[in-house]
């Protein structure tokens, strides 16, 4: 079995590391070169075919993270971060993680939620009308998606609900779909609109927005570890720890920087991998807010033998499909290294990275300090 556990990866060069990557993910030569060749995987032609009125290409590094196990597999984890002393925070957070079997991580089913706004209508007189002509409206939105429908997935649910404003009240139709493997917004775009015109004839009224909705609370993953009291430093440090917890989930301005920190390891692998980065960003957040207040997204406690305990839990939308982890070089060959079958299992490893990071820093924060490693890192680009 292949084992993340590489003892001073950092000293090697960089033909030393790309062959360590390279016997562990099997990489090809010429994928190899691509990673070698520092130009970010794209030329312009690509980029011009990427985005509108594209002038050039702007790399950021990519980094290898160490020591990740994660339901007893191992990874090496592909971060794209500018910032220092991220991927080997992570690293270390790791190897203090493996001492009692790394990282748990679960995740819910791949539902993307549609949205489809009604107004100018009474709106429990329509509901019933609505569920009413569900199979309908279902067997249409499936209609626009051959690939889904071939895989028994697709729309599987329909909900009215009701939304009221200073001005009126508006009915949402929501879409449960399963999209399988991918992140799934523009199959979820794709049904919204071509049955607007039927929800508009049922309903009588008048459809505005017909869109996904990025809070993909039906995309929860949850990971957690258990992290060594000696290795952490001893007791004091752990109950140091959970009082920077309990500091960032009661005190807002702590928590925006304390879940920055915790985002700065889910995000280096979702730019990794081709993620939409601000989707992720923009759930997680409204997920800290849940409670009224903007609170932490990771939980730290004690168990019972005086070990530090942490938790993340969070909405997280990835795919393995379609999009540019399908297109982007880089992006396919970071899904390569990471191993991933399906796109719960790369959510669980990118919880698991962000629940790292958040340990990693709350352990700098309670000890020496953040900028001790920030500055040493920082010092090598004046190099």
């Amino acid at each position: 079995m292949p084992n993340s556990s590489i003892p001073k990866f950092f000293e090697k060069s960089l033909k030393e590391r790309l062959d360590v990557v390279g016997n562990f993910a099997n990489l090809t030569e010429q994928e190899l070169e691509i990673l070698e060749n520092a130009t970010g995987g794209i030329d312009y032609s690509h980029a011009d075919k990427m985005i509108e009125n594209a002038i050039g290409t702007f790399s950021l590094p990519i980094g290898i993270a160490t020591n990740f196990q994660i339901n007893e597999k191992d990874y090496l984890i592909p971060m794209v971060i500018e910032e220092p002393s991220v991927v080997a925070a992570s690293s270390k957070a790791a190897k203090i993680a493996r001492i009692h079997g790394g990282f748990k991580a679960t995740a819910e089913g791949n539902y993307s939620i549609g949205q489809i706004q009604i107004v100018d209508v009474d709106v429990q007189e329509t509901i019933p009308k609505i569920i009413s002509t569900s199979s309908e409206i279902i067997e249409l939105a499936n209609s626009k998606s051959e690939t889904l429908s071939k895989l028994g997935k697709g729309v599987k649910e329909i909900i009215c609900k009701e939304v009221k404003t200073d001005s009126n009240s508006m009915l949402i139709v929501e879409l449960l779909i399963d999209v399988g493997d991918a992140m799934g917004a523009n199959v979820t775009n794709t049904m919204c609109e071509a049955i607007a015109p039927l929800i508009e004839k049922v309903s009588g009224g008048r459809v505005l927005l017909r869109i996904l909705s990025n809070y993909s609370t039906k995309r929860m993953v949850t990971a957690s570890a258990i992290f060594d009291k000696d290795s952490v430093g001893g007791e004091k440090v752990v109950d140091d720890m959970i009082s920077a917890f309990q500091f960032a989930n009661n005190d807002t301005f702590r928590a925006v920087t304390h879940n920055k920190g915790v985002m700065n390891g889910t995000i280096s692998v979702a730019n990794a991998t081709g993620q939409d980065s601000r989707a992720i960003e923009a759930a997680a957040h409204a997920y800290a807010a849940k409670s009224g207040m903007y609170r932490s997204l990771t939980e730290w406690k004690k168990d019972d033998k005086g070990n530090l305990l942490g938790k993340f839990e969070l909405p997280l939308s990835v795919g393995i499909v379609g999009g540019v982890i399908n297109d982007h070089p880089i992006a396919k060959i970071s899904k390569k290294i990471l191993g991933v079958s399906s796109a719960q299992e790369l959510a669980c490893v990118m919880a698991s990275v962000g629940l790292a990071q958040n340990f990693a820093a709350m352990r700098a924060l309670v000890t020496e300090g953040i900028q001790k490693g920030h500055m040493k890192l920082h010092a090598r680009k004046q190099d």
